[in-house]
């Protein structure tokens, strides 16, 4: 006994119809290259898309590696105009014992001026000091460096204070390593008998140069031992500027502010993370990210609406083959799954090659470094692409909704035709 033949799915009978409309014939030869034209703009904006905040992100990652090379996680302060942190020891027993918290160290900070003994141009400098006697963790990896002499401010028995200085300051000094530098104190100003002022200095070596990668970091910084700089300001043992905090996730060292703070009794101490001291520089780079992805999204918008038109001009192409298609049985349901089916394939189709276009450029990007970038400027010496999977996910969606939106209205046109009238007028 035979069976029934089976009847084609009514999603089978939409697919083959959509590759109908996408099928090119004599007069239908402009809407077939328009039609692929619309598919080459959406591969082209989601590639431009996907390497372009490749890049953002990878700059962002960049930055806030070399920001947390740098500078400790979280930093304590003591509120008052001295600008200094009485018994840091106390100060760091206590942090030490906050869940969360790995480290805990005191850090010198004071601005000085700089000169070699032979010119006459001074120059502003952060100073900064670590303890070099500790045998707790360090809280940066700077610190780590300084500890293990990669970059040397030991002072040598007999020998001056010693001060390592960014690259960019001592090029822009002409200091070499073992030259001599007057260090002027610029804090704790005072008067001279005749009323003018009488600044502190005190001779000191270049022990070293460094390079932290940050242009604007490495043309003011320096670095000395804790107990050189105590001595320099005249402050007392105890006393320190700040206490850095390294943590288990930086992502978490605002989180843990709250908790610090309250182990230590609260007022006068200010507990900051360096999400909060870095917030701007961060915020900035995320509005430009926004700014990038807002443009490039354009040129999506651009190839749907290229959709659009396509499709509206397929409706006016083929009104006499979609009323007799009506004619002989096709609903409105199955024209408009057809023609939003047609569009969706293009959307999918250019959505495929730009992801895989993208990803390809990325990849050989941040594998190969193919663009080098001047890094007294952008503080890296090629182009860094980072991508997670959420700028993915939300390209992809993008790029895929955008066109199906698109196919909406000229679908509704062509699902909305009388059979009659589209035969008489097609």
């Amino acid at each position: 006994m035979m069976g029934r033949p089976r009847t084609p799915s009514r999603t089978r009978f939409a697919w083959f119809l959509a590759g109908r409309l996408r099928a090119s014939r004599k007069r239908g030869q402009l809407l077939s290259f328009i039609s692929w034209i619309a598919l080459g703009g959406v591969a082209l904006g989601v590639t431009a898309l996907i390497v372009v905040i490749g890049v953002m992100t990878g700059m962002q990652n960049e930055l806030r590696e070399k920001i947390l090379g740098s500078y400790p996680h979280i930093l304590i302060q003591q509120e008052g105009n001295s600008l200094r942190l009485d018994d840091w020891e106390r100060v760091v027993e206590v942090a030490e014992g906050v869940p969360g918290v790995v480290a805990a160290a005191p850090i010198g900070m004071t601005k000085v001026g700089l000169n070699r003994i032979d010119s006459d141009f001074v120059d502003i400098m952060d100073l900064y000091a670590t303890d070099l006697t500790s045998s707790g963790p360090s809280v940066t990896p700077m610190e780590d460096s300084l500890r293990a002499g990669h970059i040397p401010i030991v002072r040598q028995p007999g020998g001056l204070p010693a001060v390592a200085l960014g690259s960019g300051l001592a090029n822009r000094l002409g200091v070499f390593p073992g030259d001599t530098v007057l260090v002027i104190v610029l804090e704790s100003l005072r008067l001279g008998p005749n009323g003018d002022p009488d600044f502190r200095m005190e001779y000191w070596v270049a022990s070293g140069i460094f390079s932290t990668g940050m242009y604007d970091f490495d043309m003011r910084n320096g670095y000395a031992s804790l107990s050189d700089l105590q001595r320099l300001l005249q402050m007392e043992k105890g006393t320190a500027s700040y206490v850095g905090l390294r943590v288990e996730d930086p992502w978490q060292a605002e989180a843990i502010t709250g908790p610090v703070w309250e182990a230590l009794g609260g007022w006068p101490y200010h507990v900051e993370a360096w999400t909060e001291t870095n917030s701007q520089l961060f915020a900035a780079l995320r509005l430009e990210k926004l700014g990038m992805a807002l443009i490039l999204s354009l040129i999506v918008l651009v190839a749907a609406l290229n959709i659009a038109g396509t499709l509206a001009m397929v409706v006016v192409n083929r009104t006499r083959e979609i009323g007799i298609l009506k004619a002989m049985g096709l609903t409105r349901k199955d024209t408009l799954r057809a023609f939003m089916l047609h569009g969706s394939w293009i959307g999918f189709v250019g959505t495929a090659a730009g992801m895989t276009l993208g990803l390809t450029l990325a990849f050989l990007i941040e594998r190969y470094g193919l663009i080098p970038i001047e890094p007294d400027i952008y503080f890296v010496d090629r182009l860094p692409v980072a991508l997670s999977v959420w700028d993915i996910v939300w390209i992809a969606s993008l790029s895929l909704l955008v066109p199906i939106a698109a196919t909406i209205y000229p679908a509704r046109q062509a699902a909305s035709l009388e059979p009659v009238e589209a035969i008489r007028h097609g």
